[in-house]
């Protein structure tokens, strides 16, 4: 019966008028009670948002290229092996990625890489210049760094057969040379030999290449033509498995592969640089899976702080209305209907703090996403509306908790003693 009546209590009109002019007598009590609830849920909106920022800047970074590859480039022995002399250069060459195709049986799709001139190249189209990475690949790279063709067709085997002159250029180096005129089947001086344009791809900024576009042309054109022989900058491949155990046996069975062909040390760590995507993606994720949480356990810290100034201010209330607590009950208040006055009043309180501070914390959020480039580091701050709902909710929640040790108390002041505080 005694629930049924507090149940009441709480829907009851003129309780809830009672609890606001309450709350409109006492502004600056109310706006102290609230802050460190504002505070709180401010913050971890805050830190959330940034949180997801890095997350984002990080997975950018990662966006159209494979997980689970495996890129290898020739270093330099740092180890005397077999009676031959540190210092050599271990240079990188068709065979050896003939040799890895068939000695590594976890290869999916595989690709050679040669840069040109080890920098940037000019490119000219009539009296339009521009200065790009050019790359000579094969047609598996597209397998390795996913490219958006936006016009004409990707390099194909057939431009490796025949060594043709043709290149695909990214949207940036395309608008630079050509302006709003078709790029397609026209042909452009690359260092001053000309090349076929046959495609256009989608370039974004920000996924490790500095903001500046590469273009491509067909691997055995970029050897034959400029020189490079055999020789390769890079070799790539891609895994038939995500099993992070798997990619690390390939890595070391790449480093003995290699090792035999070129007679260097297998522990040698400077002969050939051997990088896991795999690998650096768990461990980035780990790293930011150790970040959110420690977020997690920072915003809630300072909720929990915002709750128990909730409660303190609420029990300072009931101490200077102690006297009017006791009149009421001497009138017929229950003690149901006082416990229901004291934790609306929190209830009330938590409820608008915590929505200002959700609304301010999105809105920073959203003016720091519109002021601050998206980049590799940090990119489109943001917080998922449910998260942000459900930390509201579980803050209202808790703040009316917050008030029922307040509210208990009050309900236990006998009228008599009530009207003999001073």
């Amino acid at each position: 019966m005694a629930s049924v009546i507090t149940l009441y209590a709480m829907f009851d009109r003129e309780q809830w008028r009672e609890v606001l002019d309450n709350i409109a007598r006492n502004k600056l009590r109310a706006l102290l009670t609230g802050v460190s609830v504002f505070t709180g849920i401010f913050m971890l909106i805050i830190l959330l948002g940034a949180g997801r920022g890095l997350r984002n800047g990080f997975e950018h970074g990662f966006k159209g290229n494979a997980i689970n590859a495996i890129h290898i480039w020739g270093g330099t022995s740092s180890m005397p092996y077999k009676g031959l002399l540190a210092n050599r250069d271990i240079q990188l060459t068709n065979e050896d990625l003939t040799a890895l195709q068939q000695g590594i049986a976890e290869l999916d799709k595989s690709t050679g890489k040669y840069r040109l001139w080890r920098g940037e190249s000019l490119l000219n189209y009539k009296e339009n210049y521009g200065n790009y990475g050019i790359h000579g690949i094969a047609p598996e790279f597209i397998h390795l760094q996913d490219q958006t063709i936006v016009q004409g067709r990707w390099i194909n085997d057939q431009d490796i057969a025949e060594g043709r002159k043709v290149i695909v250029l990214a949207t940036d180096s395309r608008d630079k040379l050509f302006d709003k005129a078709d790029p397609l089947h026209q042909w452009i001086q690359v260092n001053g030999i000309p090349f076929q344009v046959v495609g256009v791809y989608k370039f974004e900024s920000g996924r490790g290449q500095n903001d500046r576009s590469q273009v491509f042309i067909p691997l055995s054109t970029a050897q034959r033509v400029f020189g490079a022989n055999d020789k390769l900058d890079q070799i790539s491949f891609t895994l038939k498995t995500t099993s992070l155990e798997a990619s690390v046996r390939t890595a070391e069975r790449v480093r003995s592969i290699l090792a035999s062909r070129h007679q260097f040390d297998p522990k040698d760590p400077r002969a050939v640089w051997v990088e896991n995507s795999l690998e650096n993606y768990m461990q980035f994720t780990g790293v930011f899976t150790a970040i959110n949480t420690f977020i997690w356990i920072m915003g809630i810290g300072t909720i929990i702080a915002g709750i128990m100034g909730v409660s303190n201010i609420m029990l300072i209330v009931v101490k200077d209305r102690t006297k009017e607590i006791g009149i009421r009950k001497a009138i017929g208040a229950t003690p149901g209907s006082v416990i229901v006055q004291v934790m609306i009043e929190a209830l009330v309180v938590t409820a608008l703090a915590g929505y200002g501070g959700l609304l301010l914390g999105i809105g920073t959020l959203e003016s720091i996403a519109r002021l601050l480039p998206g980049g590799p580091m940090f990119r489109e701050p943001e917080v998922s509306i449910s998260i942000a709902v459900q930390a509201l909710v579980l803050l209202i929640i808790t703040g009316t908790l917050a008030g029922l040790i307040p509210a208990r108390r009050a309900a236990r002041i006998r009228p008599i003693e009530a009207l003999r505080d001073e």
